[in-house]
């Protein structure tokens, strides 16, 4: 078995992402079902876009309070529901311990780990502080700290630079098919994720890892 570079992303892969059960959990009243979960995921974070204010939280543009009001503004929310919205992130970011499980098997097999996470400074100071996060990956990047989000082509390019990666084609797990597509685009190996156990076997079938791993 030959050695590669595993990248993995972070929110809805390592840490727990599931943005509709947030709102229901922080904003009840106004994500009473999930109809209304779904709304609210969208006006809030608006799919993520790269020019939309959500995007410039994880870009490193923005403060909690600067980006609490930019999305009441909009939104009609109150400054006060949207930061319930962020403080809730991290309580809400569990960790999946299969998923820590299939690190620690790939780092067995010798593999070297990275990570690429569209993250606002203060999820990404709180991930390094408060888990294993060293015993977990050797690198990587957080977008506030680089002014760069996937699916940007450049962030791909600064991984490859900025953590001095020889392998120019190294496998990048991922929950969101825009972000394996584009790592698709620059010559990377995509595995989109839904479950570590699925994962696991597209791994073995890589041949990163050995079926009874």
């Amino acid at each position: 078995m030959t050695t590669e570079t595993v990248v993995f992303d972070l929110g809805g892969v390592v840490f727990n992402w599931q943005p509709t059960v947030l709102l229901r959990q922080v904003l009840p009243g106004r994500a009473a079902d999930e109809a209304g979960a779904v709304h609210w995921v969208r006006e809030i974070f608006q799919a993520f876009d790269p020019d939309g204010d959500w995007a410039q939280f994880d870009l490193g543009n923005a403060e909690p309070e600067v980006l609490a009001q930019r999305i009441a503004r909009r939104t009609g929310l109150a400054v006060g529901e949207v930061m319930a919205v962020i403080h809730g992130l991290a309580p809400h970011m569990r960790v999946k311990d299969d998923t820590v499980e299939l690190i620690h098997d790939l780092k067995a097999c010798g593999h070297r780990l990275v990570y690429l996470s569209n993250m606002p400074h203060g999820l990404a100071r709180w991930i390094e502080d408060d888990h294993p996060f060293a015993d977990w990956f050797e690198d990587g990047i957080f977008s506030a700290r680089v002014a760069l989000m996937k699916p940007d082509p450049a962030i791909f390019h600064a991984v490859t630079e900025k953590l001095a990666l020889s392998d120019t084609s190294p496998v990048f797990i991922d929950d969101a098919q825009r972000n394996i597509d584009a790592a698709h685009a620059v010559g990377w190996r995509g595995v989109r994720f839904e479950t570590a156990a699925q994962v696991r076997a597209q791994l073995v079938d890589h041949g990163l890892l050995n079926p009874a791993a």
